[in-house]
């Protein structure tokens, strides 16, 4: 995999889960703001200051970005992360847009995550 420009993001970020049949929120923020409703309830990734109100929240992540617009035809980046960090001992939550890849990592591993990905040779930067 070639060295991959990851773009890391100042703000923390909640991950929740609302009801199966909740209508999707809408939520409006800079920064990474993801929905995603299946059979099994509606996912809510985005900027904890914005995370609508759950029993089932997770706040505490900081969000990782591949600098794109990535190629459709491109393979490897996600898989490139994953077992970086996984190496590190990082668990990760992955997200994918249209235009690039999304990792996000828990506040208390980002150190360990940023280090890792930079000893593999891709280079890190805070924005």
């Amino acid at each position: 995999m070639k060295r991959l420009a990851v773009d890391l993001a100042p703000e923390e970020y909640t991950i929740t889960r609302l009801p199966t049949g909740a209508p999707p929120p809408r939520i409006e923020a800079k920064g990474l703001v993801s929905v995603t409703t299946t059979a099994n309830g509606v996912s809510v990734v985005c900027p904890s200051p914005v995370a609508p109100r759950s029993d089932d929240s997770r706040p505490g992540w900081r969000l990782l970005t591949v600098r794109g617009p990535l190629e459709f035809d491109l393979t490897g980046v996600m898989a490139a992360l994953a077992g970086e960090l996984a190496a590190a001992g990082v668990t990760l939550l992955a997200v994918s847009t249209y235009d690039t890849d999304h990792v996000l990592v828990r506040s208390a591993d980002v150190d360990r995550a940023t280090r890792a990905l930079r000893e593999a040779g891709h280079e890190v930067s805070a924005v």
